[in-house]
C-alpha cells in the first residue's frame, strides 16, 4: 500500500513537472515572438472596406514587429467562408482574423457555421468604425436622398443595389433603407465589397450602401456621387455629403467596425503583445491619416471591453434580421 502511495506521488509530480515545463516553454515562445512572417486572413476579396483598412494597419505592424504580415484574402458567404478557416488556424501566434460587423450579423442569418465568432476567437481589438454612405452611379439621375427615394417609388425593383454578401452590413443597411422609405429595390450580393464597388464604378449596379472606408476615395473623385452618411455628424472625409437625418432620412445611422482576433488557444502573452501594438499602430501618423482619409476615428475599443461588444452586436443585429425578416437569396 505505502509503494503505491508513493508511486501515485511521483507520478503526479512528473506530471506537474511537465505541465510547468510546457507552460515555460510556451512562455518562452512569447517572449521571443515573432520569428517569422504573420499572417492576417481577410475575408473578403481585395479592394473592400476591410482591406483599406487592414493592409494600412498591417504595413505598420510591419515596421513594429520586425516581421511581414502577409494579407491573405478569402471571400464568400458573407465573409463566413473565411472566418471558418480563420478559426482552424494553429494558435501560435503567427495567425489572426482581421473580421467584421458581418460577423456579429451572421449567426442569425447563417445557423448551420462551423465556429463561433463569440468562443472561437480572442478578441484583440476594434481597428476602425467608419459610418455607412449611401452612393450610387453618377447615371442615376437622383442627386439626392428625396429623389433616389421619389424615383424608387415611381419604379418599383427598377433600381439594384449592391452588397457585400448575403448577412452584411452592406445587405441590411440596404434592407433597412427599404423598411424605412417603404421602397423596394432589388438586392445583388457579391463576394466582398471590392467586387461590389468595381461594379457600381463600372455602372452594372446602381446604388451601393457602403463602409465609408471603400468608398469615400470613390466620392472625393467624383467616381460615384454620394448621397448621404449614416451617422450623426458628417464625415471629415467628404465633408459636402450630407447626414442621412439633413438629407430627410430620420432614424437612419448604420456605422461598420472592423476589428482583429486571434485564434483560440493563441498564448496570453503573444494576445497581449499584439494588443498593445495595435494601439501603437493605431496612434501613427500614417495610420492616423489613412484613417481620417478612410473617414474613420481611431478607436479604442479593445480586449475584455471588445468582447462584450460582439456579444451586444450579435444580439443587436440577431433583432435587425428578425424584424426586417432578413432572408438569404
Amino acid at each position: 500500500m505505502k509503494t503505491s502511495r508513493i508511486l501515485v506521488t511521483l507520478v503526479a509530480a512528473a506530471g506537474l513537472s511537465f505541465a510547468a515545463a510546457g507552460a515555460a516553454q510556451a512562455q518562452g515562445q512569447a517572449s521571443n515572438w515573432p520569428q517569422r512572417p504573420i499572417t492576417f486572413i481577410v475575408p473578403f476579396p481585395a479592394g473592400g472596406g476591410t482591406d483599406a483598412f487592414a493592409r494600412p494597419l498591417a504595413a505598420q505592424l510591419d515596421q513594429q514587429l520586425g516581421q511581414r504580415i502577409v494579407i491573405e484574402n478569402r471571400g464568400g458567404a458573407g465573409g463566413t467562408v473565411g472566418a471558418s478557416a480563420a478559426a482552424k488556424l494553429a494558435p501560435d501566434g503567427y495567425g489572426f482574423f482581421v473580421g467584421a460587423a458581418h460577423h456579429a450579423i451572421a449567426p442569425a442569418l447563417y445557423p448551420k457555421l462551423d465556429y463561433n465568432i463569440q468562443t472561437d476567437f480572442i478578441p484583440i481589438a476594434v481597428i476602425a468604425q467608419p459610418p455607412q454612405v449611401i452612393v450610387v452611379h453618377p447615371k442615376v439621375q437622383a442627386k439626392t436622398v428625396a429623389e433616389l427615394i421619389a424615383f424608387a417609388k415611381a419604379n418599383p425593383d427598377k433600381l439594384n443595389y449592391a452588397s457585400a454578401g448575403n448577412g452584411t452590413t452592406h445587405h441590411l443597411a440596404g434592407e433597412l433603407f427599404k423598411l424605412q422609405t417603404k421602397t423596394s429595390l432589388t438586392h445583388v450580393p457579391y463576394r466582398g465589397a471590392g467586387p461590389a464597388l468595381q461594379d457600381i464604378v463600372a455602372g452594372q449596379v446602381d446604388v451601393l450602401f457602403d463602409g465609408l472606408g471603400s468608398s469615400a476615395p470613390q466620392i472625393q473623385s467624383g467616381t460615384l456621387r454620394g448621397l448621404a452618411v449614416a451617422a450623426a455628424t458628417r464625415s471629415e472625409a467628404i465633408p459636402d455629403v450630407p447626414t442621412a437625418k439633413e438629407a430627410g432620412l430620420e432614424g437612419y445611422e448604420v456605422a461598420t467596425w472592423y476589428a482583429l482576433w486571434a485564434p483560440k488557444g493563441t498564448p496570453a502573452e503573444i494576445v497581449s503583445r499584439m494588443r498593445a501594438e495595435v494601439a501603437k499602430a493605431l496612434q501613427s501618423p500614417v495610420v492616423t491619416e489613412a484613417w481620417k482619409k478612410n473617414g474613420s476615428p481611431i478607436p479604442t475599443l479593445a480586449g475584455e471591453e471588445f468582447g462584450k461588444f460582439v456579444t451586444s452586436e450579435v444580439a443587436r443585429w440577431g433583432t435587425v434580421v428578425k424584424d426586417a425578416q432578413v432572408k438569404l437569396e
